[in-house]
């Protein structure tokens, strides 16, 4: 358990509050509607549906509250980088920002189906009581409305039988036609939200997510039509249910039971987001700011395999280690943004991205770019490029640690570029402050021929350390993992090279996949009482286990070697 603490404490402390809030308002409001005498009357008509559709509808309001803060990302990145508020740990909080922003989509979708599925019952079983088929109790309480001077209890007012009176119901009413909309658009949103989709059709998830204005506009107005109707206080005081609801058919004929009178509850949800969609709608005319400051390409490297190298300045950017940008390329798309972390250092005068080209997106890109042709290409012909950002990651905190482990997987080594190339002008400038005294560097890819802009920059870092007689700085081991038996064997031929035959780089090329627990074992042996920083950029299946490693190779108590894991997610 202490172990756990060390890396997912915090996590699991805002976790349990959040479940905590959604249960409690689950319970609070379920025995509102389920004990309080302003519903008894529609208990009495509707049953135990009444609080099971209610109930959820509190907890939907809640998460919807929630559910826009995490991608506010110029708010959450001016926490993360406010020491004044944002510690350490808070700020590896920060960083589960998109993990978070996902609990609380499911929360929603699974309130939703409760919510949808109570009403369901609730307009049946009113279209039933409205055209006498039901009980009699639920049928005289329908009537009520129908004389000058009362209001009804019964929102279903034609009398139309099922299944064409509820869907008369469904389209005519406001609260109907809003739900329809709003589940669509849930539905939508969360289908194509999942990794397949977003990894191969990113155009398809990003414009369906925002369905969500649609979504939140259709939220704010769901309620206004009241037809969740209860008793009112000036009616309480003249018949209380308790006392008058056995005599029905007297109401208005003796003393103490008069015909009760109804009102429908006030709408409550844009309570809840009208504060998020402030910050949000604040947040887009930021980025709507930001896409039209000046962005100046100053050059475009082609990389073998479809990789393109972007250099870039902007007016007043500034930027620090591993924090990624979001790019918008009007030629392509006036609308889409995409996030690609910089490859530059914050010492460089111009900051950087690599692209791989994986999609439509970023082949047009490539194409306006001019590097589908072989001639060169004039820097008036690039296209115009607009830049949200920097925003903050977990890299950013390297450099509070003595040790990292940096573990890139494919391009996801291009936050680490960053950082590597940072300290190369650190050493430079003969850093003496330089926290950072050990970095066990991990790149696991397919084919290093994709990425040989990186394997440049290592031997780099590794001739300016040992010029600096500090060799020992970076330890890195390069992995391929595309490659078989044989093709490993013909390399092995060359291995007692000086320089290894594919990269260029002292350290041997290795074959297949790191011995994690090997990995971890050999590090924490070698730095005992040692915070060690682990960073990763790679795929959730490589998360998980770098995650585990970090907690079993911890030890429990406050001393001893501790190993904190970190995930970029953007």
């Amino acid at each position: 358990m202490g172990n756990w603490a060390v890396n997912e404490g915090l996590s699991i402390f805002v976790i349990l509050v959040w479940l905590g809030l959604n249960v409690f308002l689950f319970v609070w409001y379920y025995q509102v509607y389920d004990l309080q005498d302003k519903y008894f009357y529609t208990r009495k008509l509707l049953g135990s549906a009444l609080a099971l559709a209610r109930a959820p509808a509190a907890c939907l309001n809640f998460n919807c509250m929630l559910i826009l803060l995490p991608v506010c990302r110029n708010l959450l990145s001016f926490l993360r980088g406010s020491s004044a508020c944002c510690s350490t740990r808070i700020r590896r909080q920060l960083d589960r920002n998109l993990t978070f922003h996902k609990m609380v989509a499911w929360m929603i979708a699974l309130h939703t189906a409760i919510h949808t599925i109570a009403h369901l019952f609730n307009v049946e079983w009113c279209v039933n009581a409205r055209v006498n088929n039901s009980d009699p109790y639920s049928i005289a309480l329908s009537d009520i409305g129908d004389k000058p001077g009362e209001t009804y209890l019964n929102f279903a007012r034609e009398r139309i039988k099922n299944p064409e009176g509820g869907l008369y119901v469904a389209v005519t009413r406001l609260a109907g036609i809003t739900g329809i909309v709003i589940t669509l658009c849930l539905i939508l949103i969360i289908t194509s939200s999942t990794k397949t989709i977003r990894r191969s059709y990113f155009e398809v998830f990003w414009y369906t997510h925002h369905l969500f204005v649609i979504f939140f506009i259709g939220l704010a107005i769901h309620g206004a039509e009241r037809i969740v109707r209860g008793q009112t206080p000036e009616s309480l005081l003249e018949h209380v249910p308790k006392h008058c609801y056995q005599n029905i058919s007297d109401w208005g004929k003796i003393k103490g039971c008069p015909v009760p009178q109804f009102y429908g509850n006030p709408p409550m949800t844009w309570k809840w987001i009208v504060g998020p969609m402030f910050l949000y709608l604040c947040e887009r005319l930021v980025r709507f700011w930001r896409s039209q400051q000046k962005v100046v390409i100053t050059k475009v490297v082609t990389h073998p395999f479809k990789t393109i190298e972007l250099q870039m300045k902007k007016k007043g950017f500034k930027m620090e280690v591993g924090q990624y940008i979001f790019v918008k390329c009007p030629k392509v798309s006036r609308l889409e943004w995409h996030p690609f972390t910089l490859t530059s250092a914050p010492e460089e005068d111009f900051f950087s991205i690599h692209i791989r080209i994986v999609g439509d997106w970023t082949e047009g890109l490539f194409n306006a770019c001019g590097c589908d042709k072989q001639e060169f290409q004039d820097a008036w012909k690039l296209p115009k490029i607009a830049v949200d950002g920097p925003f903050g990651t977990a890299s950013e905190d390297v450099f509070s640690y003595e040790v990292v482990m940096l573990v890139g997987a494919g391009i996801g080594v291009t936050p680490f570029a960053s950082i590597l190339k940072s300290v190369w002008y650190k050493y430079c400038n003969n850093a003496t402050n330089l926290r950072l005294k050990k970095i066990y560097f991990y790149w696991l890819c397919r084919d290093t021929h994709a990425f040989e802009w990186f394997a440049d920059l290592l031997q780099l870092l590794e001739t300016q350390m040992q010029e600096r007689n500090n060799a020992d700085f970076l330890s890195y081991n390069i992995y391929l993992t595309g490659w078989d038996e044989s093709q490993a064997n013909h390399f092995a031929v060359h291995h007692d090279e000086e320089k290894d035959v594919i990269t260029g780089l002292k350290q041997k090329t290795l074959y297949g996949r790191p011995n994690w627990d090997n990995e971890f074992k050999t590090i924490a042996s070698q730095h005992p009482n040692t915070r060690i920083g682990v960073f990763l950029c790679g795929p959730e299946a490589l998360a998980e286990t770098l995650s585990k490693q970090s907690i079993s190779n911890s030890e429990s108590g406050p001393r001893g070697v501790h190993f904190i894991f970190n995930k970029e997610n953007f």
